[in-house]
């Protein structure tokens, strides 16, 4: 009821009335007894609103009263007292007594009964601002459906929120990643005439970018610009990030030089996506040299900065040039954290160098910082991967005793160390433990048991974990498919495979470019080069697209059998589609080349992967070693030796096995010392 429509219970308070209500207000204390008639206002709700109204000009007074009124037994307060006294605090800017009154009442009523409140109770002029300061406690404490139901409400009632509001409220959808409901409440805004900020078309750009949606992203800052709202430095750092993330590094570099023409501050946070991007494609040189432009002009890398690089360098087996980087940043005033260790922890487990992963591990500690389990797990990793079970079993113990305490993935990584090696027993008894240490397995812990079942054979005992994993609430997802149809191809069964594709599409799941891979692959192993077509042929009729293993897959067999014309067709193909060759294509084509002894043409592609970024692994280098041995030339087999080491490609038993298979067995082992000593010396 508006307070227009009250005016008559106003002007039937008495004289009499009005003198002990001021005399209250005046001189009354927490300790001072009240007048009768304000007592009465405990219990009689009418005369509550009535004595409120009196005062509405005097909203302390008011308030006083309410708060002495609502602490005394037996009070009985009404939807009408409280709208009134609301109104009184928003009418007189008493905003913040208003926001602890509304606090309150969402304590004992819904927000739908608070709306009602507001809108049944208070005049035109004060119910917006008191609508807004509901739906700004709703934002605040992050109750995005009651945020989402207040806003709506607003708009419906003829009120549009405050766009600081609706600011808040997108930010809450995109940090809990729900894009179509982010951009369903910006449309609305705009269609009520609210007008967006930077702010706003910034958090509806990150929440679209996160998303993926990079094209929409770009059609949003034309939009700005059409608007005339002035995008600042976090919108193009928000773009740039986005871009990045997709590999569209070029389009990254031309918003870094629109940025540079708007007078916009480029910082850090503007080149480290764009470093990430460049790591992530395994364009190490691009990297560094967008540090150096950073440099230029002024723009000081941060710890991220060199992370970043680090990861993409012990990615791509740079390690020791990583490693160097500490250096680097020790010289920059930056210190290493535990980021910086934990990269090159998995740096050089990945090359299966634990001494130095160890080495670096005790220098963290050193530098008083404390590991986590994420440090420990990459540990685990690295040492099952080289297959000490033991010590990756004792690491596992001394989190137990020491902390941090190993979680999921510290046994997920055990058992699939386990499994690898064939220790299926081992594997077992992790995957008991872990359920013993009351730590729940999730999907990936449940795939890997399966894994490591299919690959001993014992496909029963797999589809039996895939029933466990039903009972535990895991349904059967394209991942999981894909993991039995190529267990069963790699076991020959090439036709309950096909079944299981059929099953998996009956259960509304469609297959993808690795479901077909698994089983193109199991029928060329088979010889089935016709059916492997067929099949291939059929994935690219259902609009499925090859990935880079689909294609190599394909080049490795045709290669190994001498058919070199049409493997180089592929691979050409699969670039022709957008698809890029790896180091394993690569290999797979320069093992075909070498084989039939087509050494020039293998060190076109040799030279072309590295022009390309591509580096160049121990298997690559051993393929080339073996061929010139076998060929004869030593010089040019040495010079490929020295080359890997100087790149911190580490030989392996295959590799010294290529360079010395001509001498005695006996010889091998001094062979190797002496030529790594002479070439030590040669630097």
């Amino acid at each position: 009821m508006a307070l227009s429509l009250r005016a008559s219970t106003s002007r039937a308070l008495t004289s009499v009335t009005l003198t002990l209500a001021t005399r209250f207000f005046t001189t009354a204390t927490s300790k001072t007894p009240p007048s009768s008639l304000v007592s009465d206002a405990v219990s009689q709700p009418e005369l509550l609103v009535r004595l409120l109204y009196s005062v509405g000009d005097r909203p302390y007074a008011a308030l006083r009263l309410f708060r002495w009124v609502e602490r005394q037994p037996g009070f009985k307060g009404s939807d009408l007292a409280f709208a009134l006294i609301l109104e009184i605090l928003a009418r007189n800017g008493f905003m913040t007594s208003a926001y602890w009154l509304i606090e309150k009442l969402l304590l004992t009523l819904t927000t739908e009964a608070v709306m009602d409140l507001l809108l049944n109770g208070n005049s035109f002029s004060s119910l917006k601002q008191l609508l807004d300061l509901l739906l700004w406690i709703c934002t605040k404490k992050l109750m995005l459906e009651k945020s989402l139901l207040v806003f709506y409400n607003m708009i419906h009632n003829g009120f549009l929120p405050d766009i600081k509001n609706c600011n808040r409220v997108l930010r809450m959808l995109r940090d809990r990643k729900m894009g179509d409901q982010a951009r369903e409440v910006y449309t609305l805004m705009l269609e009520c005439g609210i007008r967006p900020t930077t702010v706003t078309y910034n958090t509806i750009l990150d929440a679209i970018c996160k998303e993926g949606e990079v094209g929409q992203a770009l059609g949003l800052l034309f939009e700005m610009h059409h608007r005339g709202c002035l995008p600042n430095e976090v919108t193009y750092n928000i773009l740039v990030n986005g871009l990045s993330d997709k590999g569209e590094l070029n389009q990254v570099r031309e918003l870094i030089q629109e940025m540079l023409r708007l007078g916009l501050k480029v910082s850090a946070y503007t080149y480290n996506p764009l470093i990430r991007g460049c790591c992530k494609k395994g364009l190490l040189e691009e990297a560094s040299s967008v540090v150096q432009e950073m440099l230029s002009r002024q723009v000081s890398p941060t710890v991220v900065t060199y992370n970043t690089i680090m990861y993409g360098l012990c990615k791509w087996g740079r390690v020791s040039n990583a490693t160097h980087l500490l250096s680097v940043m020790v010289d920059r005033d930056l210190m290493p954290d535990l980021v910086s260790y934990n990269t090159l922890i998995y740096g050089y487990s990945r090359l299966g160098n634990m001494g130095e992963a160890f080495l670096m591990f005790d220098e963290l500690r050193n530098r008083c910082l404390v590991p986590t389990v994420v440090t420990y797990n990459t540990l685990i990793d690295g040492l099952c991967r080289v297959g000490n079970l033991d010590a990756a079993r004792h690491l596992k113990d001394e989190m137990i005793n020491q902390g941090p305490y190993p979680d999921v993935f510290t046994f997920t990584i055990l058992v699939r160390g386990s499994c690898m090696m064939g220790n299926l027993p081992m594997a077992k008894d992790l995957f008991t433990e872990m359920l013993y240490r009351e730590l729940q397995p999730d999907r990936y812990a449940y795939i890997t048991q399966i894994v490591g079942e299919l690959r001993l054979g014992d496909s029963s005992k797999a589809f039996g974990m895939q029933e466990e994993m039903l009972a535990k609430g895991f349904p059967p997802d394209l991942i999981t498919y894909n993991v039995f149809v190529d267990g069963l191809c790699k076991l020959g069964n090439l036709d309950e495979a096909s079944e299981l594709v059929q099953k998996m599409i009956k259960d509304g799941l469609v297959p993808d470019h690795v479901t077909y891979t698994s089983i193109i692959h199991a029928h060329l192993m088979a010889g089935h080069l016709m059916k492997a077509i067929v099949i291939f042929n059929e994935m690219l009729s259902k609009g499925i697209f090859p990935s880079v293993v689909t294609y190599t897959v394909l080049i490795h067999s045709y290669a190994i059998r001498g058919r070199l014309e049409l493997a180089i067709m592929y691979f050409y193909e699969m670039q022709d589609k957008g698809v890029y060759p790896n180091v394993i294509t690569y290999n797979a084509l320069i093992n075909g080349l070498c084989r039939v002894r087509k050494t020039d043409q293998a060190y076109k592609f040799f030279v072309e992967m590295q022009t390309k970024g591509i580096f160049a692994n121990t298997y690559t280098y051993t393929i080339l070693i073996n061929e010139n041995c076998n060929t004869g030339h030593w010089k040019e087999a040495l010079r490929l030796y020295k080359d890997m080491l100087d790149r911190d490609v580490q030989p392996d038993s295959f590799t010294h096995s290529a360079l010395f298979k001509h001498l005695k067995k006996d010889y091998q082992w001094l062979a190797v010392q002496h030529l790594e000593s002479l070439i030590g010396g040669g630097d």
